[in-house]
């Protein structure tokens, strides 16, 4: 099943009770919690709250948002990582596949990262927790052949797709295929030429949409699709993309 959702980093400047109220009066079911703002990592107590708060409202755990880079990062910090995660309740984690794109990695900074990930996967496992490392500019995961050999290459590592600015929708649908059987959750989105600062109503993109959760819905795997990047960062703009999402998937 196909649960819809809200990434809370789409409003960071909002407190935790009024992000749960704004996704669930929006009829959506999950909520994907950043650790920049609203569950900072190392406080477990504050990540109880918030899950507490989440199943008042009706709302499923989606993905932990850390911002833990693998083969960068303090490897301690990764404990602190998945205390909050326990607490929350997340099903996975997600951290950043380096901080340089996969060109640019040579065999022993790869090499690197990808240890660092085995051993947080490993420690993630011993949890109940799988770990994801999202598709993203400037790590490991920015291009498609680079993704899957990650994902050959760590055990327990899954995926989270996200498409690129003004993406291509054959380019996405043959991505989103290759990586289905290690899919867990999509990042829903529609930018325009300029990126990050062109963003746009969900339903300006059906042509991509539309399709691409058609694929996912034909896989039949359980995966959270969350939105993410809405218009001006308003509530309205969250609300018209929430409804145009539900209306794909026939909720």
């Amino acid at each position: 099943m196909i649960v819809a959702g809200l990434a809370s980093v789409t409003f960071r400047g909002r407190a935790v009770d009024e992000v749960v109220d704004l996704v669930a009066d929006a009829g959506l079911g999950a909520v994907e919690w950043g650790a920049d703002v609203h569950v900072p990592p190392g406080d477990p107590a504050r990540a109880a709250r918030v899950a507490e708060l989440c199943r008042v409202r009706g709302l499923v755990i989606g993905t932990y948002g850390s911002y833990y880079k693998a083969g960068r990062g303090d490897p301690a910090e990764f404990a602190a990582v998945l205390d909050s995660a326990e607490a929350l309740g997340a099903p996975r984690v997600r951290v950043w596949a380096g901080v340089r794109g996969s060109a640019e990695t040579g065999p022993a900074e790869r090499a690197r990262i990808t240890d660092d990930l085995r051993r947080c996967a490993e420690l993630a496992a011993g949890r109940g927790i799988a770990v994801t490392a999202e598709h993203h500019a400037c790590s490991l995961t920015d291009d498609l052949a680079s993704a899957l050999r990650l994902l050959d290459e760590v055990d327990g590592l899954v995926a989270h797709w996200q498409p690129k600015a003004s993406p291509e929708v054959a380019a996405c649908l043959a991505e989103v295929t290759a990586l289905l059987p290690r899919l867990a959750a999509v990042h829903a989105f529609s930018w325009g030429p300029g990126g990050y600062t062109d963003r746009l109503a969900l339903a300006e993109r059906a042509d991509l949409w539309r399709p691409l959760l058609a694929l996912l819905a034909e896989d039949g795997r359980d995966r959270h699709v969350v939105l993410e990047f809405v218009a001006d960062d308003s509530p309205e703009s969250m609300r018209r993309d929430a409804a145009a999402l539900l209306a794909w998937l026939g909720a």
